[in-house]
């Protein structure tokens, strides 16, 4: 049910290292929203199954596909110490796409029944849990009740099988730059979630019970989207927007929400010389993708970038100087990499905060799906409702 006097809007970013949560009044200034920087749920499953390891306990995995890193660590860990682990064929999704490798891993997959007579530590996989977030709100004394949910996550998607996962993940960002270059096209209704984004599909379903109006948006365009918020990157008529993730590092070249390019990576695997490169190269037009792929990242794509001699290397790409370079704004919880770099980035605060940049993109995109509030929203982020592109 929609509150007549104001729109509320829980944003919830799942990272690696946290899960970054805000609830959103468009009645009350948004430096006011409230917030929680909390564990991510990979995290906490990570912890959950490092204390079965501890007290030589076997785990059971139930759940849904959700992200895997830390946790994919700690079970990797557990296994080696010759302890048994299952789980369900859904939640084994969350480790490899190919439920055979998960197998290979020394786990055993059991169905939903056979759960039932299993001794073992059961660790629920899931990248949301609303009971949860609403439990803490309900400890403040703050209504949990809310209008819409704005849900952001990373997914690689569903790859089949023998190909790259990273190949994969990069061909849908290309695929959806290159259909609208736009940061406002990859935000989905539900029902637009294709069907290889097996982990984003997971997320919003664990949003259905909620009822309210859902929007979905990848992680690294929420953050691009929030980092424009903050008026000396917005104001300026172009823009390089690099959002240093725990796990992945994504650089948008922009004319406002318009990608020209970008690049993405693994922000453990790219060095800060590196991202100096990969960055001036990429805003000349002469990163090329395979430089990025190569070097374990996911790789390069031009959106909007018209002189494809210099992309494909028959001629030397223009060489600014340092003064007519864009401006290069940074975000995201690793962003110290480029303190001191020689890009001179800006380190962007849009309203004020930095760790809930998503949450402030994530709102952006549930206004584009949504018209209806979409005057409501925007005026209340201070951003002009300019058409959609």
């Amino acid at each position: 049910m929609y509150h007549n006097f104001a729109m509320r809007i829980l944003a919830v970013d799942v990272g690696t290292g946290t899960q970054d949560i805000l609830v959103f009044d468009s009645q009350q200034p948004v430096e006011n929203a409230l917030q929680m920087i909390m564990p991510s749920p990979t995290q906490i499953a990570a912890g959950r199954i490092r204390r079965a390891t501890a007290a030589a306990r076997p785990v059971l995995l139930t759940g849904v596909t959700a992200g895997g890193g830390p946790c994919h660590w700690a079970l990797e860990e557990h296994l080696r110490c010759g302890l048994p682990a299952y789980a369900t064929p859904e939640a084994a999704a969350t480790f490899d796409d190919d439920l055979e490798s998960v197998q290979r891993m020394g786990v055993t997959l059991v169905s939903e029944d056979e759960t039932r007579g299993l001794d073992a530590e059961r660790v629920p996989l899931r990248d949301l849990d609303l009971d949860a977030i609403r439990t803490a709100l309900s400890a403040f004394d703050v209504d949990p009740s809310c209008d819409g949910l704005a849900l952001g996550c990373l997914d690689h998607g569903a790859a089949p099988s023998g190909y790259s996962d990273r190949l994969f993940r990069f061909d849908h960002l290309r695929r959806v730059a290159g259909a609208r270059n736009d940061l406002r096209a990859f935000a989905f209704l539900p029902e637009e979630l294709p069907e290889y984004l097996t982990r984003a599909r997971s997320l919003v379903a664990c949003a259905s019970a909620s009822g309210g109006p859902t929007v979905f948006l990848d992680t690294g365009p929420a953050a691009a989207l929030g980092a424009l918020q903050d008026p000396p990157v917005g104001r300026e008529e172009e823009q390089v927007v690099l959002n240093l993730g725990n796990m992945h590092a994504l650089a948008f070249h922009l004319r406002g929400t318009e990608i020209i390019s970008l690049y993405e990576h693994h922000t453990g695997e790219i060095t800060a010389a590196q991202i100096e490169d990969f960055t001036e190269r990429l805003i000349a037009g002469s990163l090329p993708h395979e430089d990025v792929f190569n070097s374990k990242g996911h790789g390069v794509f031009y959106a909007a970038y018209t002189d494809r001699a210099v992309v494909a290397g028959l001629k030397p790409a223009p060489t600014p100087d340092a003064g007519a370079r864009p401006l290069v704004a940074v975000t995201g919880p690793q962003r110290g990499k480029l303190r001191g770099s020689r890009l001179n980035p800006y380190f962007a605060v849009p309203h004020g905060d930095m760790m809930v940049s998503g949450c402030f993109g994530l709102l952006w995109g549930f206004a584009e799906k949504h018209p209806q509030h979409r005057d409501e929203i925007l005026s209340a982020l201070g951003i002009s409702a300019a058409p959609v592109g």
